[in-house]
């Protein structure tokens, strides 16, 4: 296969699953062998799609396409209609979009996003050479709708840290420090084992949780003992946050509903970049990379499971320091830069 020569990123705005899975992932070594890359954010209104169509076809007349979640329609009809002028055009998805417009525990907001980009869906298959998408539960929704279907699971992007959050005995004045730190998607699933907190925090006064939810913190979750509730942040300053907070636990329960089948695994590195030994449900796709016991623990649905969890944790220190450790390894191994990297170079037309 001859040697790519350039990938444009044609974007909606999903600049996390776009970082992630590609251009943090595997652009800089893409580019050390001599690759263009470049990302162009496809503006909402049909003026800037007639503004720079020209141009972006002049600038990128054969170049490989790279399509995230979803094209404003504009956008869209334009792509349609010049798709002749492109090379190799992958569509890259890390949700089921059509399961979440149609899940009534998600926010309404959300809800009709989705069954907006839903609706465009069909369309931007029926253009795309591949459809890339981030677990097999995932891809195997989308087999019956395109003929070329691919996963790639999410790689490790966020350096991992020293684990000296660990080295000091935690202590009602150095409290364990247990995290949540998912979207408002998930919320269900939070709130789903709160009575596992209510438990622990009211018997417990070492431990400190930390819910990054903000405003949008419901009032069962608000009013927990030694909890703090910072607001969302927009993903660059999230990274920023993720490389300098710590967490010795981190929490991804995950319930059985047609939108978290369609999940990866990237909540294990998430935790892991942070420092944290996990807890998760015991159900897919977790249970592809957490060995219970070694570095994370599988639980089920019912919150007392979950209460016993975090108390196994949090009474042997020395064992969770040691499913940390074995936890950054894995997270290494299973997210390593090179799986995507060697995934991209076999695209290239």
């Amino acid at each position: 296969m001859n040697q790519p020569s350039r990938w444009l990123v044609l974007s909606d705005g999903a600049k996390p699953t776009e970082d992630i899975y590609f251009l943090e992932s595997a652009v800089p070594a893409l580019r050390e062998k001599g690759v263009q890359v470049e990302r162009v954010v496809a503006a909402r209104f049909f003026a800037a799609a007639r503004f720079h169509g020209p141009s972006l076809l002049r600038r990128f007349a054969g170049a490989n396409l790279l399509l995230c979640r979803s094209l404003p329609p504009s956008w869209l009809r334009w792509l349609a209609r010049h798709r002749h002028a492109f090379g190799y055009v992958v569509y890259l998805i890390d949700d089921d979009i059509v399961a979440a417009a149609d899940d009534v525990t998600l926010p309404a907001a959300y809800r009709q996003r989705m069954a907006g980009i839903a609706k465009r869906q069909p369309d931007l298959l029926a253009l795309c050479d591949e459809v890339v998408a981030c677990s097999d539960a995932l891809a195997a929704r989308f087999s019956a709708r395109h003929s070329n279907v691919s996963v790639l699971t999410p790689p490790l992007i966020a350096p991992l840290p020293t684990l000296k959050h660990f080295d000091a005995p935690p202590s009602v004045h150095s409290p364990w420090q247990i995290g949540f730190h998912g979207t408002r998607a998930h919320l269900q699933d939070l709130l789903h084992i709160t009575p596992a907190l209510w438990a622990l925090f009211n018997a417990r006064q070492d431990s400190q949780c930390e819910v990054m939810l903000g405003k949008h913190t419901p009032p069962a979750l608000a009013s927990l003992p030694n909890l703090s509730m910072p607001d969302p942040l927009p993903w660059s300053a999230f990274r920023h946050y993720q490389a300098r907070r710590r967490v010795h636990i981190g929490l991804a329960p995950l319930l059985q509903t047609p939108f978290n089948e369609g999940k990866s695994f990237i909540k294990f590195l998430d935790i892991a970049a942070m420092g944290g030994v996990g807890i998760y449900s015991n159900r897919y796709p977790y249970t592809e990379v957490v060995q219970h016991g070694e570095n994370g623990l599988l639980v089920g649905d019912a919150p007392n499971e979950w209460r016993v969890a975090l108390q196994q944790l949090l009474n042997n220190p020395e064992a969770t320091a040691n499913m940390s450790r074995q936890a950054a390894a894995d997270a290494l191994r299973i997210g390593a830069p090179q799986h995507a990297i060697d995934f991209w170079q076999t695209r290239q037309r």
